[in-house]
């Protein structure tokens, strides 16, 4: 049986830290992920629409093997200035791929489209992005905030609003896995019209509510539930996410850990995926647990990827958070509106 680790958080697996900075005026805001050491990494984009920076650097293929931090944002296209923010912060303390006598930190980014979400916008002249993600990186450490914070801080649903979730799992020969996930998807979390999570059966305790389960099924639960304005359906989405684990894999391993990853999308999100969605999974590899991964382990270590991420997917939407101005009710055990 898999159990959750101490945090049931990303932050489980050794060597990382997370940190957030929002503005809620904005509804809007950023959260990285900050390797201690260098850490191998990898994507998987399997989304229509992604808005990324320097995601072809880590393709199996290419020369540099590991990063520094990972770094997901709102803002839209706007939003990948936070990762210049991040080298800087990164940089004042000396850390980055070294060429000669410089330092160049490693940053990969991915957005979320969170510009039309009743949040103020006017910024001037320079978003606000590149700011909060050198705060963002000042502020890591291994508690941070979850739901309206950080990437999550203006995201939705289709039914609710969405968040920034994490988990964790520990398997049964010690490798820990864990997830951070912005839940900013064009479909929904629940089922049909319940508050049921589509993740329940991976739940683990009561980290989402403990609801299992709708008793009866609804007969209308694979019926569609995605954003809509003016009959439109909406641009305004992504779920983007990283995974984590303390084995030592290859590049190419974590390149297989991200695409198990996008299966708990598939197991918390209906639909996800979408032309609509620029969905993305990081992963790294930070071998602290200097345990590598056999043939047989990785079948283990990809289901937990996936479940780990579901799990981390329904937690996002469940720690929400109401604030001014927002367009979708949070998530809560029972309807507030009857």
């Amino acid at each position: 049986m898999m159990r959750a680790g101490p945090k049931n958080s990303i932050t489980d697996v050794a060597g990382l830290r997370v940190g957030n900075a929002e503005d809620h005026r904005l509804k809007s805001g950023v959260s990285v992920v900050v390797c201690d050491q260098p850490a191998v990494a990898a994507v998987q984009v399997l989304g229509g629409a992604p808005g990324t920076r320097e995601t072809d650097l880590l393709d199996p293929h290419n020369t540099v093997q590991t990063v520094d931090a990972v770094v997901l944002s709102g803002g839209s296209a706007f939003g990948l200035d936070a990762a210049s923010g991040v080298q800087a912060a990164l940089r004042e303390v000396g850390r980055g791929f070294a060429v000669g006598p410089l330092r160049i930190p490693i940053v990969p980014a991915a957005i979320l489209f969170d510009l039309l979400n009743g949040g103020d916008k006017d910024w001037g002249q320079y978003p606000p992005y590149r700011e909060l993600g050198y705060e963002a990186v000042r502020a890591a450490s291994e508690d941070f905030m979850t739901g309206t914070a950080g990437a999550g801080t203006g995201a939705l649903t289709a039914t609710f609003k969405g968040g920034l979730g994490t988990a964790s799992t520990v398997l049964d020969n010690g490798i820990t896995i864990g997830a951070l996930v912005a839940v900013n998807a064009l479909g929904s979390a629940t089922i049909g019209d319940t508050r049921h999570f589509w993740a329940a059966p991976f739940e683990i305790g009561a980290e989402f509510g403990r609801l299992g389960m709708p008793q009866p099924f609804p007969l209308d639960a694979s019926d569609l539930r995605i954003k809509f304005r003016d009959g439109q359906r909406q641009t305004q989405n992504t779920t983007i996410a990283v995974i984590a684990t303390d084995a030592v894999l290859t590049k190419a391993e974590a390149k297989r850990l991200a695409i198990s990853a996008h299966d708990g999308f598939s197991r918390a999100l209906w639909p996800s995926h979408t032309p609509l969605d620029g969905d993305l999974v990081f992963a790294l590899a930070t071998g602290t647990s200097g345990m590598t991964a056999t043939v047989q382990d990785f079948i283990d270590l990809g289901a937990a990827a996936a479940s780990t991420m579901a799990r981390a997917i329904a937690r996002g939407v469940h720690d929400a958070t109401t604030a001014e101005n927002d367009l979708f009710p949070v998530w809560s055990p029972e309807d507030r509106t009857a």
